[in-house]
């Protein structure tokens, strides 16, 4: 595999909800985050492209593009 590649963790968005996630990078002083509601499309036939992220320790919410969390340089499956 060549070095271009870049490293994915497997992310289903249908099982986004309530998955536990860590920030590589803290961001705003958080590092463990809970993805607390997945965006749902309208019209719901469209594919879901928005989660929340719940800091853990602050409570803030993010919002980010789902397929953020398959960058392994900038987020860890769990709390690690």
């Amino acid at each position: 595999m060549s070095k271009s590649i870049m490293a994915m963790n497997p992310v289903n968005p249908k099982k986004l909800h309530l998955s536990k996630w860590t920030a590589v990078v803290p961001i705003a002083r958080n590092k463990h985050f809970l993805v607390a509601k997945v965006i749902l499309p309208e019209p719901p036939a469209l594919a879901v492209e928005w989660v929340d992220l719940e800091a853990v320790h602050s409570k803030t919410i993010t919002r980010i593009a789902w397929r953020e969390l398959r960058d392994t340089s900038r987020w860890r499956q769990g709390w690690v």
